[in-house]
C-alpha cells in the first residue's frame, strides 16, 4: 500500500514534468538516462563489498566468506538482478505509456534506488527485516510486468511485435 501512495504523492507534489518525447527512440533515451540513477545503490554495495572484504580478517581471500561481506555480496548480487528485470521493464512502459504520464519513469526509478537502499539496511540490521524493501522493489515490478503484458495484449495486439 505504501509504493502506489509514495508514487501518486510525488507524481503531484513534486514540480517537475518529462521532457515532451514524440517517438520511441527519444522514449528510451530518457528511460536509459532516468536508469542511470537507478545504479546509485548497487555500485555503491559494489565500493562497500569490496572495502569490506579488504577489511575482512580472513586469511584467505578466496576461502569461506565472513557474515558482514557475504551481505554486501549478495545484496548486489540480488540488485543487479532486480535493476536487470526493472530496466527492461521500464523500458517497455515508456513506450506504452501517454505524454503526460512519462512523469513516472523518473519516479519509479527513484523508488527503485530508494527501496534498494532500504533493503540493504534492513538486511543489514536482520534478515527478517528485508522484507519491507524486497517487497517496495518487487511489487511496483510485478505491476510494471502485469502493466506491459496487458499493453501487449489487450491494448495494442496487432503492433505486439513492431
Amino acid at each position: 500500500l505504501l509504493c502506489p501512495c509514495l508514487i501518486y504523492g510525488a507524481y503531484i507534489f513534486l514540480p517537475f514534468d518529462a521532457p515532451l518525447l514524440p517517438n520511441v527512440s527519444a522514449r528510451l533515451v530518457y528511460t536509459l538516462r532516468c536508469a542511470t540513477f537507478a545504479t546509485f545503490p548497487i555500485v555503491l554495495g559494489m565500493i562497500v563489498s569490496g572495502i569490506s572484504r579488504l577489511c575482512s580478517s580472513a586469511l584467505e581471500p578466496f576461502g569461506e566468506l565472513h557474515q558482514e561481506v557475504e551481505i554486501h555480496r549478495t545484496y548486489v548480487s540480488q540488485s543487479v538482478h532486480l535493476f536487470i528485470l526493472y530496466f527492461f521493464n521500464m523500458a517497455v512502459l515508456a513506450t506504452y505509456l501517454p505524454q503526460e504520464l512519462l512523469k513516472l519513469i523518473p519516479l519509479l526509478t527513484g523508488l527503485f534506488a530508494i527501496s534498494r537502499l532500504i533493503f540493504w539496511m534492513s538486511y543489514a540490521i536482520g534478515r527478517s527485516f528485508r522484507a519491507f524493501g524486497f517487497s517496495m522493489t518487487f511489487l511496483p515490478l510485478l505491476a510494471m510486468l502485469l502493466w506491459n503484458l496487458y499493453g501487449m495484449f489487450v491494448l495494442e495486439p496487432e503492433n505486439l511485435l513492431s
